[in-house]
């Protein structure tokens, strides 16, 4: 069947502007959307809201299910009286353009340490009754979670090197654990509660204003998190708790040496056994903070590349069976048996970028998922590729670029001259606005939805890049300011909307988004 065609922008909240370092849920994130609005689009993108790990990475998160807790809005906090005009004075260390996670985190946790003092002490029934339920509602997740937490700064190092009777989770050990770390548990609890409140605020006035979030679901979990401290028989580990192989790439375009990620791989006949029980939740937990969610490196659901944990490179890794359309399965059949009654099924995305083989694609179009189509990838000289408009399904996400890639300026300077002719050739274009070239050839594509870097829609170059695949350091820093976006940007997106069949629908139109087959 068709799908109605929408547009959209790739934006993380920590990108936004703000006074407290990084962007957060506040007035910003209103704002933002306000602005999707008046450029006529329709689709906000964001990286996934967990917590960040090594290298500030938001895809090593200490939880598959937690919120990030750098993201709460420290205003709303002072309006609620936990904190003051006076606490929430921005650092000095802060600064445009760029996030300083240390100075950050120092200021935001000291902070959210100091609110959550005062909400235990405060004595209205609303916030304590709100609370309470929260905790209730998320206990399958947030106890082990909050208690890793705690355990996690009481011991200072990975969950494997804790005392062997916490690492191994031995009921007594956790139990004694869990009373004597109470008021750090109860912290966290507080954070959680904080996030997901302004989260589903944030989201509902999203939604009212015609606005879907589509949410990032990495496939791996990081290995010093809740997720696989709570759930080692899941797991691929050895005695003692580490993994004996773990996942990234060959070798590819974005490294001569592959990608080393480091995850854990999954024991996925034992996901089979309890009939994908953690994926439903995983997948439920995330839909409920998201209107469609993109999972990362699809092709791994058909095979990925395992690699020995202490192998260097990835270059010495070998394929390994995934689940296949079992787990796709699995998962239609829990979620759409929600309420008893069919819903819209499973509005996935499917990343499958990288090396894609008939195997995977195969797997992708059986389940019925949008693929992934980056503008930057298709021109290699050769008009097969299928990144290329002309070789478009409709049934395709297609993005000038993604937070891994460069920006289009950046990239199109770096382009050999033959290449940047290539281009002009193709599109019949000057190249002397690049960037606004590749979002027209977007917009203009058969491609069900159209997703824009809002580094390209401000015209940004490489220093505004997001991350860099194989770079420790540096990445995941990038903000942008107010005063850099200008009426006509809104315009003109609204324009390439008009022209190109992607303009809002009205309420009483039919919902119809990329999803799962009957």
């Amino acid at each position: 069947m068709p799908f109605h065609r929408h547009s959209g922008i790739l934006l993380h909240p920590t990108s936004l502007p703000g006074p407290h370092g990084s962007g957060d849920l506040g007035s910003s994130s209103y704002h933002f959307i306000d602005w999707l609005v008046a450029a006529s689009q329709t689709l906000w993108q964001v990286l996934p809201l967990g917590g960040i790990g090594p290298g500030n990475s938001p895809y090593m998160s200490p939880s598959a299910f937690a919120g990030n807790e750098l993201l709460i809005d420290l205003t709303q906090l002072r309006d609620a009286g936990w904190l003051t005009d006076e606490d929430i004075i921005p650092d000095p260390a802060f600064k445009d353009g760029r996030i300083n996670y240390p100075a950050v985190q120092r200021f935001r946790m000291a902070l959210l340490r100091l609110a959550a003092k005062k909400f235990f002490t405060d004595v209205r029934r609303d916030a304590r009754k709100s609370f309470s339920a929260f905790c209730t509602d998320a206990s399958g997740w947030l106890d082990d979670y909050v208690l890793f937490m705690a355990l996690d700064k009481q011991h200072g190092t990975v969950w494997q090197e804790w005392p062997a009777a916490l690492a191994q989770r031995k009921p007594k050990a956790l139990q004694e654990a869990a009373v004597a770390l109470a008021d750090e548990c109860d912290f966290w609890r507080f954070c959680q509660w904080c996030f997901y409140s302004q989260w589903a605020a944030l989201k509902d006035y999203a939604n009212t204003r015609g606005v879907e979030i589509i949410g990032d679901m990495p496939i791996f979990v990081s290995p010093h998190s809740a997720d696989v401290w709570a759930n080692q028989t899941l797991f691929d580990l050895d005695s003692k708790g580490q993994p004996r192989v773990i996942a990234g790439v060959p070798p590819d375009y974005f490294s001569a040496t592959g990608q080393r990620w480091g995850n854990p791989l999954y024991k996925w006949p034992a996901h089979e056994a309890e009939n994908y029980r953690w994926w439903v939740e995983r997948l439920r937990g995330t839909l409920a903070l998201c209107d469609i969610v993109r999972i990362d490196h699809f092709r791994g659901f058909e095979s990925c590349w395992e690699i020995p944990a202490d192998a260097e490179t990835a270059v010495n890794g070998k394929w390994l069976p995934g689940p296949g359309v079992a787990l796709f399965n699995a998962l239609r059949k829990a979620l759409d048996k929600r309420q008893g009654q069919r819903q819209d099924g499973l509005r996935i995305i499917a990343e499958d970028l990288g090396i894609i083989t008939p195997e995977v694609a195969a797997l992708r179009q059986s389940i019925g998922l949008p693929g992934m189509r980056i503008l930057h990838f298709a021109f290699d000289g050769h008009a097969g590729n299928p990144y290329l408009p002309h070789n478009f399904e409709s049934n395709t996400v297609v993005y000038t670029g993604t937070h891994d890639n460069d920006t289009t300026r950046g990239w199109w300077a770096a382009l050999p001259a033959h290449e940047q002719d290539y281009i002009r050739r193709y599109f019949g274009i000057s190249g002397e606005s690049i960037e606004w070239d590749l979002i027209r050839a977007a917009f203009a594509s058969v491609a069900a939805l159209s997703i824009i870097p809002m580094q390209d829609v401000l015209g940004l170059d490489s220093a505004s890049r997001m991350n860099q695949p194989g770079l420790a350091d540096g990445c995941w820093e990038w903000r942008f300011n107010w005063h850099q976006v200008v009426p006509w940007h809104a315009d003109r997106l609204a324009e390439l909307a008009r022209l190109y069949g992607r303009m809002p629908r009205r309420r009483s139109d039919t919902h119809a988004l990329p999803g799962l087959k009957n």
